[in-house]
């Protein structure tokens, strides 16, 4: 299948998007913390704001509608809401003078025209983070009025051509651009815009004089979502951010979790000798519900791969976190034939499209809260299919 063809199945899910928003009640015309609401979104947790009042399983928009647009812009955030994800998720580095920008890594080599900069060229650099070298341009050596300059662009035009399309369309919001944008969006479509909030390699940035948490809780409280009820979760992958921010905050915390033989690099650096497979045991959750009020882990903790790439039998992870009252929003979704378990591609093409909705299927069985998606289109329809079939 070539790239053109994908356009299909593509259309097809956006279509089908307003379907699944009748059903899970992503609907614009419906605010929440109505008993009307929490009606229409099916499997809802309790009523009222806050997280457990979120339809279940709930969409997260991974870093907003990355299939469809350039990751971590105004583009892709307001097309996630178009698309009626219940929540969009931001990843925060620092730049020089301190503020907080959205971009996945801090290393903005392949997410921005800044090669295209000569006046940026002696900024190129090798560095050192969280263990690995990575050759590039770094959020941390620019201002902001410097980073302002750029212009976003796709991550990975090899496999999504189509989004290409959009590369300079705009350029690299603050978190603060963002929560503005969140006020106006909900607003205007009479809802709360929920985000999910991630800490990017935070040890690493306050060895640089650059903490993330102080600055983060600050803009939280000026924009009011600092509550245990505010429509926001905080997540890392460093469980010293999440408890740093508990003391800051109340809003709800995610600990985000990798391959089971990973370290934290918190870890690494205080001689924690734990890994993840210790705070996925009953004992590391009960650790971790301490101060966090769900977990983030890759899918492969919730169903792990065969030698084969194919998905066998689910682990205990979502019945263990359930009985230590923590929340599961495992990561990450995506249609393409190269990030789907192998019994679930389609063709040899491996960027087309697969079974998505099969493997979404398998994961959403296993009781998880929510999933990332880069297409939270296709995830809305499976997330309403499950719920079609509960009855």
């Amino acid at each position: 299948m070539t790239q053109g063809e994908r356009r299909t199945p593509a259309r097809r899910t956006v279509l089908g998007a307003a379907g699944a928003a009748a059903v899970l009640g992503a609907s614009t015309a419906l605010p929440t913390g109505t008993a009307h609401a929490d009606e229409a979104r099916g499997d809802s947790r309790g009523h009222g704001h806050g997280y457990r009042s979120l339809p279940v399983p709930t969409v997260i928009a991974h870093r907003g509608a990355s299939g469809y647009r350039p990751e971590h812009t105004l583009g892709s955030y307001r097309h996630a809401l178009d698309l009626g994800a219940h929540v969009i998720e931001q990843d925060l580095v620092p730049t020089r003078d301190g503020h907080l920008v959205c971009r996945h890594e801090n290393d903005i080599t392949g997410t921005t025209d800044v090669a295209d900069h000569p006046e940026f060229a002696s900024r190129k650099t090798t560095k050192s983070v969280d263990g690995t070298s990575y050759t590039g341009w770094f959020t941390e050596d620019f201002t902001l009025a410097e980073l302002k300059t750029l212009r976003a662009k796709e991550r990975i035009p090899g496999t999504r051509q189509e989004n290409t399309l959009y590369d300079g369309r705009w350029t690299i919001p603050t978190f603060e651009e963002v929560l503005r944008w969140a006020e106006e969006e909900g607003r205007r479509r009479g809802r709360d815009v929920w985000l999910h909030v991630e800490t990017k390699h935070p040890t690493y940035f306050r060895s640089l004089g650059l903490g993330l948490e102080e600055r983060l809780a600050k803009l939280l409280r000026r924009y009011g979502r600092h509550r245990a009820n505010s429509p926001v979760f905080l997540q890392s992958f460093e469980p010293s951010s999440i408890q740093r921010l508990a003391k800051l905050v109340d809003s709800p915390g995610v600990v985000l979790l990798s391959a089971a033989s990973s370290r934290p690099w918190d870890f690494v650096q205080a001689g924690d000798p734990r890994t993840v497979a210790d705070l996925v045991t009953p004992e590391g959750l009960r650790w971790i519900a301490s101060y966090a009020q769900g977990i983030g882990p890759t899918l492969d903790l919730v169903i792990p791969k065969d030698a084969a790439g194919r998905l066998g039998t689910p682990t205990t992870l979502v019945r263990d976190a359930h009985a230590e009252g923590l929340l599961l929003h495992p990561y990450t979704h995506r249609n393409e034939n190269s990030f789907l378990p192998a019994d679930f591609r389609r063709g040899t093409d491996p960027t087309a499209y697969g079974d998505a909705f099969g493997a979404l299927k398998r994961y959403l069985e296993t009781g998880i809260d929510g999933i990332f998606s880069d297409n939270p289109d296709t995830a809305l329809l499976a997330a309403a299919d499950l719920t079609a079939a509960r009855g």
